[in-house]
């Protein structure tokens, strides 16, 4: 049984996780709210970040200054048709994205989006514990594997569930910290 490799599906799972809070907007810029806005260069989506030098000169204002300033049309068309919640500010030069004050509302809506990801990232980290479960039954079935080491195989896969969902829990945890606090 293979635990390095349940381990890591689990891991994969985790930085998923990590990936879309880092997309959740806190109040705060953010560059990687970007990450999944393409713009059309050319014919080829491409990301901004490749287009463009991206930075945050204030606490709640990202600059976006295209390389080629042919596309900053592109560039703005590209954030409103993403649906970031964010309406670009085109000087004719770079683009600025203000982020507004969060409301108590809108925290807690965000909260909500939080659990409910965090939440499907324990679903998935669980449906990986019931298939190595599987495996170690179907291995003791076939002969491979005693009663014995079924029941260490399904403890040691418990363990090991067990930790990443408490991991889970400590990463939302602490991103809602982050969003009430803003």
């Amino acid at each position: 049984m293979d635990y390095n490799q349940i381990e890591e599906k689990m891991e994969k799972t985790i930085n998923v996780l990590e990936e879309n809070f880092a997309e959740i907007r806190a109040g705060r810029a953010n560059p990687a709210i970007l990450n999944k806005v393409k713009v059309d260069y050319y014919g080829v989506p491409t990301p901004i970040n490749q287009v463009a030098g991206v930075s945050v000169p204030e606490a709640r204002m990202i600059v976006i200054q295209p390389w080629d300033v042919s596309i900053l049309k592109a560039i703005e068309k590209a954030i409103l048709t993403a649906d970031i919640g964010i309406n670009p500010n085109n000087d004719g030069k770079l683009i600025r994205l203000t982020f507004p004050e969060l409301t108590e509302e809108r925290r807690k809506e965000i909260v909500k989006d939080i659990k409910k990801l965090s939440e499907e990232a324990k679903i998935a980290v669980r449906a990986i514990r019931r298939d190595a479960m599987d495996l170690a039954k179907k291995e003791q079935k076939d002969g491979n594997m005693t009663e014995d080491e079924e029941k260490q195989a399904e403890d040691k896969i418990q363990k090991l569930t067990d930790k990443k969902v408490a991991l889970i829990d400590e990463i939302s945890s602490k991103k809602e910290k982050e969003i009430m606090s803003v």
